[in-house]
């Protein structure tokens, strides 16, 4: 019985330690202020049509993240496909990641949602980057991706 809880708990401390270093690296890289994601808008709220605030009262913890919800339904949404709701790129500008691979401020609401995946942009004074996005959404989603690998780790 010794030799199981032993084992038991060398597991537990080992899967600990192998999270820490992967929650470390996604605050380092996601949008985040002191570790709330996405302004306080809530991720889930962006599917359903109208971006919303969330609140502390219905907060959750993903890999070192935290996401706020507008209500009880979206945080329980949220738990069952957290990979569904994230923001793309750590919820930095995606048109400025395709570009360069430069973290850039977002404003919450230019958003755009795109084969299931939500798309975050900068949009402030007369530059709108969601629209320089739309003018070649395909190309402008593969250099990000290539970029988001490259630059994350």
């Amino acid at each position: 019985m010794m030799k199981y809880c032993f084992v038991l708990i060398a597991s537990f401390l080992c899967l600990v330690s192998m999270a820490q270093p992967e929650n470390a690296a996604r605050r380092r890289n996601f949008n985040n202020d002191n570790f709330v994601a996405m302004r306080e808008f809530d991720p889930v709220s962006y599917f359903q049509g109208k971006p919303a605030k969330g609140t502390s009262k219905f907060s959750h913890d993903y890999k070192g993240i935290i996401y706020y919800f507008a209500n009880e339904a979206n945080l329980e949404e949220f738990k069952k496909a957290p990979g569904k709701y994230e923001p793309a790129y750590g919820g930095w500008c995606a048109y400025t990641i395709a570009l360069n691979g430069e973290r850039v401020k977002v404003l919450p609401t230019a958003y755009k949602i795109s084969d299931g995946r939500l798309y975050l942009f900068y949009n402030f004074g007369a530059d709108n980057r969601l629209i320089k996005w739309n003018q070649d959404e395909k190309k402008f989603k593969a250099a990000a991706d290539k970029n988001w690998q490259r630059y994350m780790h």
